[in-house]
């Protein structure tokens, strides 16, 4: 396929031409079907299988409106690869290098104005709206949750894959059985560790970690960083840090300012309040790594209260998430934009005085 892996996107040879001409599309293979969302630079449909009627989710890439964020695309696609590697076991069967927790990537296809990615099918909804529709809802099932979150991001640290943009909205149930799983999506923003460290600021202002936002070179515990703040609002509902403005907003996860607040907190219990500590650790050092926290008595043990707390949760949840700022994608320029607003003369000193690296 010309565009991956090729630098001059959207310059093709006269072979390359030609070679894309015999590739088959994606019509040949598949009835495109209704429209399950929009992104800014895409639209995911439902799409049919012509050889046996199932059903699979593809996001449709518009090739002019990502002219200049090509290399986003190609990094999302090389994560979700290695996500979904296939090898032959002793009986031939098909085996996947993959996690069950992770959305896997099937096919890719390409033609002149598009780039199909051909993905598994998740139906069960967001992880917010879930909750609130729910009956009843107690820190034994946002345990539950977090755990399967920290294992499948434990599985992809080991696979040396970044995520960095971990927030509620890319949590998804895979069906819409009581029972059903949790799903992570949407690898636009995460990066392969070459070097082991990274640089470039990115992801969702009110789950970014304190030294993303402080410029200071970063690594996986950005991840867990995310994963306490989803933990936080799964037991109350509402945000740890909030400010309508940015400057304070940031200047509040810089310090690691937040609070278990009565009367939301009242019900929770200590273990519960111990994990999120953990996991919100401003000092990188001390953070919990993936498999710390999947160790700790509120996740692997039975700390984790069964008192019925959906009332409170989903009532500050409608209340908080409604609001569409907390549903916008951050891209790295528009954080840098609003890092630049703030007045932390130590950053800028080491700004001025070491040139930005690289992504």
């Amino acid at each position: 396929m010309p565009l991956f892996g090729k630098k001059d996107f959207g310059r093709k040879s006269k072979k390359d031409a030609r070679d894309s001409e015999k590739q088959p599309s994606i019509e040949d293979k598949y009835i495109v079907k209704d429209l399950l969302g929009t992104g800014a630079f895409s639209e995911v449909r439902l799409i049919e299988s012509k050889e046996n009627g199932q059903m699979f989710a593809c996001k449709i890439i518009d090739k002019k409106a990502l002219k200049g964020k090509e290399d986003s695309l190609e990094n999302e696609i090389r994560v979700l690869k290695r996500f979904s590697e296939q090898s032959k076991g002793e009986g031939g069967e098909k085996k996947m290098f993959s996690h069950p927790n992770i959305v896997q990537l099937l096919e890719t296809y390409e033609d002149k104005n598009k780039v199909y990615l051909v993905m598994e099918l998740v139906t069960g909804g967001e992880l917010f709206d879930r909750i609130v529709e729910k009956g009843s809802y107690t820190e034994k099932d946002a345990s539950n949750l977090i755990r399967q979150v920290l294992e499948a991001v434990d599985y992809m640290h080991s696979q040396g894959v970044v995520h960095r943009d971990l927030k509620p909205e890319n949590l998804l149930y895979y069906s819409a059985d009581e029972e059903s799983k949790i799903m992570i999506s949407d690898f636009g923003l995460s990066k392969i560790e070459d070097s082991g460290i990274m640089a470039t600021a990115c992801g969702t202002p009110g789950y970014v970690a304190p030294e993303v936002l402080a410029q200071k070179p970063y690594g996986k515990a950005v991840d867990v960083w995310s994963i306490g703040v989803i933990s936080y609002i799964l037991l109350c509902g509402y945000p740890p840090f909030y400010d309508e403005n940015d400057a304070n907003l940031f200047a509040q996860i810089l310090k690691g300012d937040f609070e278990f607040d009565s009367p939301y907190w009242d019900d929770i219990s200590e273990s519960a309040k111990d994990f999120i500590r953990h996991l919100m650790c401003v000092d990188v050092e001390k953070r919990y790594t993936c498999k710390q926290a999947l160790a700790h008595p509120w996740i692997s043990g039975n700390a984790a209260s069964n008192k019925n707390i959906h009332g409170t949760v989903s009532e500050q949840l409608k209340k908080n998430f409604a609001k569409s700022r907390w549903k916008q994608a951050y891209h790295a320029t528009t954080v840098i934009r609003q890092m630049q607003k703030m007045i932390l003369s130590s950053s800028s000193t080491s700004r001025n005085s070491n040139p930005q690296p690289k992504q």
